[in-house]
């Protein structure tokens, strides 16, 4: 079944267009990556999914025009963003992060507390306290205290430790086992390998390629990623 249905999408900063035909879709427990250099269009396509910007073209969440509602409301039918840059609430608690976005289901403190234990351990600290990694597991377990049936993920790995990278995406795999729907946004190319069923590359605000991982080959990652 497909969850989220992007066709045409095009968007505009006031008079500069930014994306001018973006196709995207994903399916009930898939992951599919979205990829593309700085730039191109990603993070302009996830404002639009998650209603913080007008877009033209069809936006269809779970059979619901998401282009008719407000981000809250879209977010209520199951869109979680972990937004670049974390943007954790710096003056409270892990714990009170994560209750302060909790909506009823499956996601509670204690899962997200054995998805990454760190956050466990640091449940009375300030949010400001935490380093970099741990802001993001953070940000990832506010995502998920709101019970999403699609999760996005844009740049959650950027920056990071190697080490921390790691647990972000075993924990990412472990989502994705448990049938999380996901729109994966990142430039390491093997680890979205691993973690992704599909991909797409956009290039100046436009899809240029879509398909299943394993024919995203070195070539078409040179032509279109200048990997």
């Amino acid at each position: 079944m497909t969850l989220l249905s992007l066709t045409q999408l095009t968007a505009s900063y006031g008079a500069t267009q930014a994306l001018f035909g973006v196709d995207l879709d994903i399916a009930a427990g898939e992951a599919v990556a979205m990829m593309g250099r700085n730039g191109m269009g990603k993070t302009t396509t996830v404002r639009c999914i998650c209603r913080m910007m007008p877009a033209q073209g069809t936006l269809v969440f779970d059979g619901q025009d998401l282009s008719r509602l407000p981000s809250h409301r879209a977010a209520r039918l199951g869109i979680g963003l972990v937004p670049e840059g974390r943007r954790c609430f710096r003056d409270l608690s892990v714990a009170e992060n994560l209750v302060a976005a909790a909506r009823p289901g499956a996601w509670h403190a204690g899962r997200v507390e054995r998805l990454f234990p760190r956050l466990g351990e640091r449940r009375r600290q300030r949010a400001a306290s935490l380093s970099g990694g741990e802001q993001q597991m953070l940000a990832i377990g506010r995502a998920l205290m709101t019970n999403p049936r699609m999760l996005i993920l844009d740049e959650a790995t950027e920056g990071l430790a190697p080490t921390v990278r790691a647990e972000i995406w075993a924990a990412i795999a472990t989502l994705k086992a448990d049938g999380m729907a996901m729109l994966v946004i990142d430039k390491s190319l093997k680890e979205l390998r691993g973690a992704c069923d599909r991909a797409v590359i956009l290039e100046r605000g436009r899809s240029v390629w879509a398909g299943p991982m394993r024919a995203l080959t070195t070539q078409v990652a040179n032509t279109h990623l200048g990997l």
